[in-house]
């Protein structure tokens, strides 16, 4: 294999002058390549920015801000690309686009510099399909910010080497990096998994469940994730979260799954894209909304508490269940009493559900006997899977679908997801630990509730399920 000292990048950008800046910290000589001069000035000076802020923060020395600078070469002329041993493409996702610009590059470089896009989502496959030596084609995804996040996918497409993806996983560990490698499906790993943690929040709001701040703090708060979907997908800019589900969706030919939503169409076509613009579902010049917590309950009444089982508890005549993606108003059918439902309390959050048939005296002692518990309450529609325990579900049937098709190992996947969104767990080793069955049971219920393909639970999941049966027997 060719020995990686020169590494070219294509594109300016945020991404771009992130691996840039990655790469030239490391000791190659970086060649940054963009048709226009002026982004690759842009891109540079942020590039000095940041090593000025780190030479101030005594995280660096003067001497190795000056020699990392010089080693950053500005090229306009794609012919001078031909002194790359490795490509880093990081420029439109569009395909036609990358296909011309690696036909090109196949004819520029010698036949042994590897080629590689930062695509998120689009094939690696296609993108080789009609140059020269494919083989040496391969995704080498970074996440943004490059020089700060450790996740780097590493894709194969259908010709890539294993001496080529061996050769890019070695120099991402050289590099400070994590790599994970994958195969070339729609999204890879993280882009793909991670679908749900989106679609199921736009739904929720879509279905008129919670505010948008009940919705975001249930996950982060009381899911363990960093940030809510919601105001994640602000971050990240609606336009850009949009694109990448339709992307998925139409690559996996209109799987319901991966649906999106009508919701977030409207905010992007209202030019509401989100912090970028000043407004996305959240208005970023404005204080953020407060959660409505219910308030104390402080009846001084006595109640009757038994615990049924790990998820039912008695409340005198009320059963406090934990969601197994039923509502609570089925469930008060089917058990003749009072229900109400709650998610999964992964910290001192609980999120509750009330069949509509409760009288609100009776949904009090649930209020008053979580609280008691030192949760923080706060009521929802009557939504089956409510919102924690829906989402991890179905991020743990996405994860155990990518592993069944081969997409990546169940060691890389929740690496992958742990580093490159910052999940509190592997969405495999979660659900390992929540149980299988349970998951299975959540789903199926779902899929029942609303006749959609959607909640289908993938035949692997199915096989766990029935294993942790066995062994439990």
């Amino acid at each position: 294999m060719v020995n990686i000292r020169t590494v070219a990048v294509i594109g300016s950008g945020t991404m771009g002058a992130g691996i840039a800046d990655v790469a030239a910290s490391h000791g190659h000589q970086v060649l940054i390549y963009d048709i226009a001069a002026d982004a690759i000035s842009r891109a540079v000076d942020g590039i000095r920015a940041r090593l000025a802020s780190r030479v101030a923060r005594g995280k660096l020395s003067a001497d190795a801000s000056g020699q990392i600078l010089a080693r950053l070469i500005p090229v306009t002329d794609i012919e001078a690309l031909a002194a790359a041993d490795l490509v880093i493409e990081a420029a439109s996702e569009r395909l036609e686009v990358k296909k011309a610009l690696f036909a090109k590059l196949a004819d520029v470089c010698p036949a042994q510099t590897l080629l590689t896009s930062n695509t998120s989502s689009i094939s690696i496959t296609a993108i080789a399909a009609e140059i020269r030596h494919p083989e040496r084609v391969a995704g080498l995804h970074f996440f943004n910010p490059a020089p700060v996040m450790k996740l780097v996918e590493v894709v194969s497409g259908l010709a890539t080497s294993s001496e080529v993806t061996d050769a890019l996983c070695e120099l991402a560990m050289n590099w400070g990096k994590q790599p994970v490698r994958c195969q070339s499906t729609p999204g890879f790993i993280v882009n793909r998994v991670a679908r749900p943690f989106y679609s199921e929040a736009w739904r929720a709001l879509e279905e008129q469940v919670a505010t948008p701040e009940t919705i975001d703090a249930a996950l982060r708060e009381g899911g363990g994730f960093p940030m809510g979907p919601l105001e994640l997908t602000d971050m990240i800019g609606q336009d850009v979260n949009f694109a990448v589900t339709c992307s998925v969706f139409n690559a996996f030919w209109q799987e319901r799954r991966f649906l999106p939503s009508l919701v977030q169409q409207e905010l992007v076509l209202a030019g509401r894209l989100g912090k970028k613009s000043g407004k996305g579902v959240y208005d970023w010049h404005a204080d953020r909304p407060a959660v409505q917590w219910s308030a104390s309950v402080s009846d001084s009444n006595p109640v009757r508490v038994e615990k049924i089982s790990d998820s039912v508890t008695r409340i005198d005549e009320l059963l406090l269940i934990e969601t197994q993606g039923e509502t609570a108003q089925s469930l008060a059918v089917k058990h003749n009493r009072p229900v109400v439902v709650v998610d999964r309390i992964e910290r001192d959050v609980a999120v509750i559900a009330a069949a509509f048939s409760n009288p609100d005296s009776v949904t009090r002692k649930a209020i008053g006997y979580l609280q008691q518990q030192g949760n923080r309450v706060v009521q929802i529609a009557d939504y089956p899977g409510l919102l924690v325990w829906r989402t991890v579900a179905m991020i743990a049937n996405e994860a155990l679908d990518a592993l069944q098709k081969g997409v990546a190992s169940e060691k890389d996947i929740d690496t992958a997801m742990r580093l490159g969104v910052n999940y509190p767990s592997g969405p495999i080793a979660w659900g390992e630990r929540l149980g299988w069955q349970r998951l299975l049971t959540l789903l199926e219920n779902l899929q029942r509730h609303y006749g959609e393909e959607r909640y289908r639970p993938c035949s692997l999941l199915r096989q766990r399920a029935l294993l942790e049966c066995s062994y439990e027997s």
